[in-house]
């Protein structure tokens, strides 16, 4: 679950990381009200969970109340990179000094926590690490043993950070560190993390993604969902019927069981040139309910242009599957081509229930590649028609 920069920030605080005074609201005359009390100069900010709101004019400084009037009225209601701005962030603006950067994630190959730290802030890691990866000074630290001070020592000496700022840069790091373990999650980042004039260290921005799994340790989390639009429309739409669901920008929607296939699966797709739509997980349940709850979420989006169900039987037998799938298309309205790969228990039962049904749109294949590339063929934008059931 991904926080806005201000429900980041907010919890961030709880751990004693220093962060800017600043109120979220949603009018322009909140907007005004807010910049009163904290004092101009201040900082308009949109929010949305995406990168580059600056660039894309979601960010901007107000020095009175008609400035703050004219931004918020600006940012409100734009559109970035697809996501609408219903809330912005009224902050304290700061003096800057210099500007870094600062995580902490999990390395699930190394199997321990990873810090990364570099002076190089406010710009987009992937960049620094492509043009200039030794700016990055990178520590794991053993999760039963948690983040000592040679190691925060480490990642702010490794980063060659102003000397001026390393006391309070580890003090910080030991406060997200805590952050990042307590809250069980599965990113906490800051960029930047500031020096200012006077010396002081503190978080400018805050991103913030916590691991759904641990939902039932942390029941606060519920707050974090309260606000409409805090999810993909997809993904709410998803959540609401128990799905295991991540939107993605592609146009081929992906249903399948056990979370290692569904990830092959987007590869696959990939391979044959396609994009995929969509992450989704029905897990072991795959009947009528499950499978017409699915379809439901993945045709819904008017990207989605085919559907590729894969599914491999394990104890789950693939008659049933496909007889679930049959009883799914009789409940919905499913307009866009389905390709259907059946493997694993029952899997040559399952593919001839699905072949002799005379279901519209509905095709079958024999292997995953061929799945995929049938279901890119009929995503393109040139297809025409759609070609016959092949009844592997």
């Amino acid at each position: 679950m991904d926080l806005f920069e201000y429900q980041g920030k907010q919890l961030l605080a709880r751990f004693g990381v220093p962060t800017s005074d600043g109120e979220a609201v949603d009018t322009v005359d909140a907007a005004v009200a807010a910049g009163e009390r904290l004092g101009y100069p201040v900082v308009v900010k949109a929010q949305v969970q995406v990168g580059g709101r600056g660039k894309a004019g979601g960010i901007k400084l107000a020095a009175d109340a008609d400035e703050v009037r004219t931004h918020a009225g600006n940012i409100l209601g734009m559109d970035i990179k697809g996501h609408l701005v219903r809330r912005v962030w009224i902050e304290q603006a700061s003096d800057i000094a210099e500007e870094y950067y600062a995580s902490f994630t999990l390395d699930r190959a190394a199997k321990r926590h990873l810090g990364m730290v570099s002076a190089k802030g406010g710009i987009d890691i992937e960049t620094v690490a492509e043009e200039d990866p030794d700016a990055i000074a990178k520590v794991h630290v053993d999760p039963l043993l948690g983040l000592e001070d040679y190691l925060a020592r480490q990642l702010v000496f490794g980063a060659k950070l102003n000397p001026a700022a390393r006391t309070g840069a580890i003090a910080v790091l030991k406060s997200l560190y805590r952050a990042f373990v307590e809250l069980d999650a599965d990113l906490v980042e800051v960029n930047p993390l500031i020096l200012t004039p006077d010396g002081r260290v503190h978080a400018l921005d805050a991103k913030v993604s916590l691991d759904d799994n641990a939902s039932f340790r942390h029941p606060e989390f519920d707050e974090y969902r309260s606000f409409a639009g805090s999810l993909d429309p997809r993904e709410q739409a998803a959540r609401e019927r128990g799905l295991n669901y991540i939107g993605l920008e592609g146009e081929v929607g992906i249903i399948g069981n056990g979370a290692g296939l569904v990830m092959s699966t987007l590869d696959v797709v990939s391979q044959a040139g396609g994009r995929a739509a969509n992450f989704l997980d029905v897990g072991g349940g795959a009947g009528a309910d499950v499978i017409a709850n699915a379809l439901e979420v993945v045709t819904g989006d008017p990207s989605v242009r085919s559907v590729l169900i894969n599914i491999f039987g394990g104890i789950t037998r693939c008659d049933l599957v496909a007889q679930g799938i049959l009883e799914g298309f009789a409940r919905i309205d499913v307009t866009v081509p389905v390709v259907v790969r059946l493997d694993g228990t029952e899997a040559e039962a399952g593919r001839k229930i699905l072949a002799d049904s005379p279901t519209e749109g509905l095709h079958t294949a024999a292997t995953m590649l061929e799945a995929a590339a049938m279901a890119v063929e009929f995503a393109s934008p040139g297809a025409r028609g759609v070609p016959e059931n092949k009844g592997a």
